[in-house]
């Protein structure tokens, strides 16, 4: 549980809270290993952004060329852009960001079946926008006429998600974008790092709107995760009671196995988050890898094949993150319409495919006493010790740590025994694998 008192201190005033660093991450958390993220907003009705490869564009480009087509709203406002002019082109000069609401139906969009075929894909839990930075809230808030209920698709989006998401039996998460939000700001538009924290409210009146929204969400769906995004506005991280300490208060008060995640801009995190980054060792502390199924997290109708992470590269993705002591947060884009793009869908549905077979080396299981040798990743749950590879490499070397143990092959019959430095051949049954996967029991 977040405790704070009164303290002296230069980051947030002369009266301010004093924070844990950590919090406690519940083992269900720790366990899922999987999580589908959904970035839905007005920016799918243009569903569109400059298409980057994996070597991406200058940094003095990147806010021009922005990669992620969920800052279309920030993008169209920098004069020659892409994104302005691909805005000029397709909806005219006279049709502002907001005005897209009026072109957003979600007239496709069946909740449980979407849920579904994230459940199906070995979602443990579900995290949908309630709110990205351009201010759309996608739930009947009390506090925005910019909401979906009363514009666009004139539906409550995050209450079809919740009721479908638990009726799936998965745990339900909310993204929030704490302390940006472009719909009641007047700023420029931000072109560099140094904008992304100078274009922002920090004010008591901008602070008290963002807990009352954050509010409305614990209250209505009482979410297992809280995922904020861009920090918290300064005026909000004092002891006031609309502060963010109090916020997290209340929100364990409701939800005692709640989790949070460490982008509050405050000494205070529950789990870790690493956006499309490559870990190169294990982290002590639980962590989540996320990133799109391309190179944005709302549908880029610009991307094609080769942006996308194919079914057997997101199941690598998968293995190597969990070895790691992290969870993955892999997010789907859709339409406006509500429909999952097909690359996407192929590639869920492989992974889901894969995880029914050998989801045991996966789910529950934390970090062997190295993550890997060479392409080999290592997981262990229950005494067990899972050896996960690419089957194309043709055999398994046996680790000194693993000796004496028997070995059976996940997909394949049978048990051997094994010796350190053995060379365990991998099964013809198994070699059509993107990921094989041997137990030391």
């Amino acid at each position: 549980m977040l405790r704070f008192e009164t303290r002296t201190g230069p980051d947030f005033g002369d009266a301010a809270p004093t924070y844990r660093k950590t919090g406690v991450v519940p083992d269900w958390y720790r366990d899922a290993k999987l999580g589908f993220f959904i970035h839905w907003g007005l920016y799918s009705v243009p569903a569109w952004a400059t298409a980057h490869g994996p070597g991406g564009v200058p940094v003095e480009d990147a806010y021009t060329h922005h990669q992620y087509a969920e800052w279309y709203g920030n993008t169209v406002r920098i004069p020659g852009s892409p994104t302005w002019q691909y805005h000029q082109d397709t909806f005219g000069t006279g049709t502002s960001y907001e005005d897209l609401a009026e072109h957003w139906s979600a007239d496709g969009f069946d909740a449980d079946a979407f849920v579904r075929r994230l459940v199906d894909a070995g979602a443990q839990y579900v995290i949908p926008t309630s709110k990205h930075h351009e201010g759309f809230c996608l739930w009947g808030t009390a506090t925005t006429g910019f909401n979906a209920v009363a514009r666009g698709p004139r539906r409550d989006l995050i209450a079809e998600l919740h009721d479908a998401t638990r009726r799936a039996g998965a745990r339900f998460g909310l993204y929030y974008s704490g302390a940006l939000d472009w719909h009641v700001a007047d700023f420029p538009p931000i072109e560099s790092d140094t904008d992304l924290f100078r274009f922002r409210r920090h004010d008591e009146r901008f602070s008290r709107y963002a807990a009352a929204q954050l509010e409305e969400l614990v209250d209505r769906f009482a979410p297992d995760v809280l995922w904020n995004d861009i920090e918290w506005p300064d005026g909000g991280k004092g002891r006031e009671d609309y502060a963010v300490a109090a916020l997290l208060e209340r929100y364990f008060d409701k939800v005692p196995e709640g989790v949070v995640n460490d982008r509050w801009g405050v000494p205070y995190h529950g789990f870790l988050t690493r956006e499309y980054m490559a870990i190169d060792e294990i982290v002590e502390s639980p962590w989540e890898a996320t990133r799109g199924l391309g190179f944005s997290f709302g549908y880029n109708r610009a991307e094609g094949e080769e942006q996308t992470l194919s079914g057997a590269e997101l199941i690598r993705l998968l293995v190597d993150v969990v070895s790691k002591n992290g969870n993955l947060l892999i997010n789907v884009g859709p339409r406006a319409d509500g429909s999952i793009p097909e690359l996407q869908a192929a590639s869920m549905a492989e992974l889901g495919r894969w995880l029914r077979a050998h989801g045991e080396a996966i789910h529950g299981t934390r970090p062997w006493v190295r993550f890997g040798d060479g392409d080999v990743r290592y997981t262990t749950k229950g005494g067990t010790v899972y050896a996960l590879l690419d089957p194309a490499v043709g055999e398994l070397p046996v680790p000194h740590g693993l000796a004496g143990r028997r070995l059976r092959w996940l997909g394949a019959d049978g048990e051997v025994d094994v010796a350190a430095g053995d060379r365990v051949a991998v099964p013809h049954l198994v070699r059509d694998e993107p990921v094989a996967v041997a137990a030391f029991v």
